[in-house]
């Protein structure tokens, strides 16, 4: 349970801080500070979490994590259906608790289809994730690499957000999407399914991946 908690509590700070910097800067697909201060704070979130919970539960807060390392048989399924319900109640549990402080006005960093396309929207999605999900899975594959596992994959976070906040506002985390759109709804709740079905496909195709480039030392 205390992993499970942990899991929560991580989440629900990255869709309050996180969504919340969004938010309140008025992030959009035009590059300025509002769009950098956005990344920096999903990857500086991770980065914060990695450090304090990380030796609790390892620190996914990220179905779509929980998902590649179930499959590198890194955890039970019993614990990967425990983290995800953790994950999502947080996700929830961090948008509501955004939206009581700042109301709905602001959007609450919800996602949204690049071009009204499912198709692009579903790719872009797949790729970030995967991209992101490799770059954790490499960098927890050894112990040594542990002092600097925080900031690599914060650093990675930040990176596609750098790219996909053009495109889609940067999910690449089912959890982060859906507590914004129950709280928004309407076009954000209708399309919701495309940001957690592409990065939980994203995950497993980074879990593949890994699985056929890793060496066995």
């Amino acid at each position: 349970m205390k992993k499970y908690l942990a899991e929560f509590i991580g989440t629900f700070v990255l869709v309050f801080v996180a969504c919340g910097v969004a938010a309140v800067t008025g992030c959009s697909a035009e590059a300025n500070a509002a769009y950098i201060l956005t990344a920096l704070a999903f990857g500086g979130v991770i980065v914060a979490m990695a450090y304090s919970i990380g030796n609790v539960s390892g620190c996914h807060i990220n179905p779509a994590v929980s998902l590649a390392v179930l499959i590198n048989g890194g955890m039970s399924f019993k614990d990967f259906i425990g983290y995800i319900i953790a994950q999502f109640i947080g996700g929830i549990a961090g948008a509501a608790a955004l939206m009581g402080v700042i109301g709905k006005s602001y959007g609450l960093g919800c996602n949204g289809l690049f071009e009204a396309s499912i198709g692009k929207s579903l790719i872009i999605e797949i790729i970030l994730t995967c991209v992101f999900v490799l770059a954790i899975l490499g960098v927890t594959s050894k112990a040594e690499f542990g002092k600097v596992a925080g900031l690599v994959i914060g650093g990675s976070l930040t990176l596609v957000h750098l790219l996909g906040i053009f495109f889609t506002g940067t999910s690449v985390n089912p959890a982060r999407s859906l507590g914004p759109a129950l709280m928004m709804g309407g076009d954000a709740l209708s399309c919701v399914w495309v940001f957690i079905v592409a990065p939980l496909v994203g995950g497993a195709l980074a879990a593949v991946i890994w699985r056929i480039i890793r060496t066995k030392d």
